[in-house]
C-alpha cells in the first residue's frame, strides 16, 4: 500500500523533517516506555530517528525496523551500526512478521501518510505480544503546526489549488482529537491512552525552511511540482514575507504539537 508521503532524497527530507523527527523520539520513546530486554518493532521508520534513539537503550534485545520507502530504508541502513538493529522494505499494513512476535511496536510521524491507517494499528497488534505496547504519534497538522500552517494558510489565500492543499493537508488520517484513540479501541487495544507532545522547530532563515519545500520534498514540496514556473515564484515570495513578517531575514521558532496514543494488547 503506498504512503502519501512524497520524498525524493533521505537528505532533503533530513531537513524538511528528519531533524524535528529526532527532537520529537524521546519524547515518544517516553510515553509509549521500554523496559529491559524487550523486542521492539519501529514502524514506519524513515531514515531512522525513532530507530536510534531507541539503540540507545543498551538493554533492548532487537530492533526491527520497516518502512515502505526504498529511499528511507537505504539510508537507514547506511547509518546503522548496531548489530540489534535489521532495517528492511515493508508494508505497514501487511507487516512481515509473525503474530506475538514484539514487545512493543511504535509508529513515529507515519500512520497519517497511511491511507488505510486503522490497518496498520491492527498489523502492530497483530505482531505485538499479549500485554504488549502498541503506540504511535502524528503531527497535529490543523492546530498544531504553525510553521506548516504559515505556508498553508498563505497559499490558500492565493488560489483555489492552494485551498484544496489545505483540506487535504489538514484534515489526514489520525490528526483530530480523539481520532486515533477511537482507532485503537476500535482494533481491541485496551487502556488507551493520548496525550499531546510538543517540540519546537528552530529555523536559521527563510532559506532553512524552504529549501526542502522547494525541492518538491514532503506534501507541501509536492504541491509546489504542480505549479508553473511563474506561480512557484509567486508562492514564494508570499511565503517568504509570511516567514519573516516585516523584520529582517534571520531565525525563527515555531511550536509544534503532535497526537501520542498508547494501548495495551490484550
Amino acid at each position: 500500500m503506498t504512503s502519501s508521503f512524497t520524498v525524493h532524497a533521505a537528505s532533503g527530507y533530513e531537513q524538511l523533517m528528519g531533524r524535528w523527527s529526532r527532537r520529537l523520539a524521546p519524547k515518544f520513546i517516553d510515553f509509549a516506555g521500554l523496559a529491559g530486554g524487550e523486542k521492539v518493532l519501529d514502524v514506519g521508520c524513515g531514515t531512522g530517528s525513532l530507530t536510534f534513539e531507541l539503540a540507545k537503550s543498551g538493554d533492548l534485545t532487537d530492533i526491527q525496523a520497516i518502512d515502505f520507502s526504498p529511499v528511507f530504508v537505504a539510508a537507514a541502513k547506511e547509518r546503522n551500526t548496531d548489530p540489534r538493529v535489521t532495517i528492511q522494505q515493508a508494508d505497514a499494513t501487511a507487516l512481515p512478521f509473525a503474530d506475538n512476535a514484539f514487545d512493543r511496536a511504535l509508529a513515529l510521524l507515519v500512520l497519517h501518510f497511511v491511507p488505510e491507517a486503522g490497518k496498520a494499528v491492527a498489523e502492530m497488534r497483530r505482531v505485538t505480544r499479549p500485554g504488549g505496547v502498541v503506540a504511535a504519534v502524528v503531527w497535529d497538522h490543523y492546530g498544531g503546526m504553525t510553521g506548516m500552517r504559515m505556508m498553508i494558510d498563505t497559499v490558500a489565500a492565493l488560489s483555489e489549488s492552494g485551498r484544496q492543499l489545505r483540506n487535504r493537508y489538514c484534515f489526514q488520517p489520525m490528526m483530530q482529537p480523539g481520532e486515533m484513540k477511537r482507532t485503537f479501541v476500535e482494533q481491541g487495544l485496551v487502556d488507551v491512552t493520548e496525550a499531546e507532545l510538543m517540540i519546537r522547530m528552530d529555523y536559521a532563515n527563510f532559506d532553512d525552511f524552504w529549501v526542502p519545500i522547494g525541492a518538491g520534498e514532503g506534501p507541501l514540496g509536492k504541491y509546489m511540482t504542480t505549479l508553473d514556473a511563474a506561480e512557484r515564484e509567486r508562492v514564494e515570495a508570499a511565503v517568504r514575507d509570511a516567514y519573516q513578517a516585516g523584520r529582517p531575514d534571520g531565525p525563527r521558532s515555531f511550536a509544534n504539537v503532535a497526537w501520542a496514543c498508547r494501548g495495551i494488547v490484550p
